[in-house]
Parts: C-alpha cells; sequence; structure tokens
C-alpha cells in the first residue's frame, strides 16, 4: 500500500490548507495517510552545532523519506509561503540522506485573496529546487477565496478545483506507482 505524506503549511486546526489536504487525500484514494507535524524549533545553526538535529525535525525528515509520495498545501501570508513551512524546509536540509529527492510532490494552496496561492506556490517551488523532488508541474491547484470554498462539512464547493485536485492527485499517485501519467 502506498503512503502519501500531507505536510500543511498552517498550524491552525481548521485552516482551508488543512481542508485541502484533507480533499487531497480523499482525491488520492486508497493509501496510508500520515500528516507532518511543522511544530518544530525554529532553524538556529547554534542549536544544531550543541544538540543536534531536534527529534522532531528528524521524525519530520523520516516521514518524507518513507513516504512514497508527499502533497503539500501552503496557505500565503504576505505573498509567500508561511514562516512554520520555510523554517520546515531549512531544518530538514541539515538533515542526512536529502529525503526530498527523486520523491513525487505535489503543491496545492488555499488562500483568501483572489489569486488562490499563486505567488506563495511560486515561491515554494523555488524553494523545493535544492531538495530536487520529483515535483509535478500541474494541473495547478490554487484555491481562492478559501474562506467561501468548503461546505461546512470541508468538502470543496467549486466542480472545477475538485476536478484540478482529483487529476493532480491521480498524476501523483501514478507517479508514487512508478506509471509515466
Amino acid at each position: 500500500m502506498l503512503t502519501l505524506l500531507g505536510i500543511p503549511g498552517a498550524l491552525r486546526a481548521a485552516s482551508t490548507n488543512r481542508l485541502l489536504l484533507a480533499e487531497a487525500r480523499r482525491a488520492f484514494g486508497d493509501a496510508l495517510h500520515t500528516e507532518a507535524n511543522l511544530r518544530l524549533p525554529l532553524y538556529d545553526g547554534d542549536l544544531e552545532e550543541t544538540q543536534g538535529i531536534p527529534p522532531e525535525v528528524q521524525a519530520l525528515a523520516d516521514q518524507i523519506a518513507q513516504a512514497d509520495a508527499v502533497v503539500i498545501a501552503t496557505p500565503e501570508y504576505n505573498k509567500a509561503p508561511p514562516g512554520v513551512l520555510k523554517n520546515a524546509l531549512d531544518w530538514v536540509s541539515r538533515t542526512k540522506g536529502a529525503p526530498f529527492r527523486n520523491k513525487p510532490t505535489a503543491i496545492i494552496s488555499a488562500a483568501g485573496g483572489r489569486a488562490g496561492g499563486e505567488r506563495s506556490q511560486f515561491a515554494l517551488r523555488l524553494m523545493l529546487t535544492p531538495f530536487r523532488p520529483r515535483l509535478l508541474s500541474g494541473p495547478e491547484v490554487l484555491v481562492a477565496d478559501s474562506s467561501h470554498a468548503f461546505t461546512p462539512d470541508g468538502r470543496l464547493i467549486d466542480p472545477r478545483y475538485q476536478q484540478a485536485l482529483a487529476e493532480l492527485m491521480q498524476l501523483l499517485r501514478a507517479e508514487a506507482e512508478g506509471h509515466q501519467p
């Protein structure tokens, strides 16, 4: 059975990116679904030098390495991914084994603005470049006006978002299974 790791870029339990991540898991289909915890200490070279990689950072790197595929749901804070996501990537970059290397990875976003997190996704793609994942280029899933984009029980309302997410997750699944989509 495949393992899909979801990385929520928002810490808030009720964030629309967590709702979008839940929709992505449903669209990915049958798999062992795990979710990353980004409540990590701020990256600090002195801390790394004196205490090594914190256990919670190593746990995240291990989750990435062990997953067959990764989906990252990023909000857009001030035209960029949130600091907790950047911090997590900074820490993971310090771990051994290059956990993202060749890992099938998809980015999705939900944001309050009309672009649905487009700038955040662009910046995140740049941040992931040194990790060398197998980053899917599309279809882009950019959920705009996200506070109004979900039903009260957390389902995407707009069929266009549903369709784009379903296609992206099926492409991610195909990559994880080693198939050429």
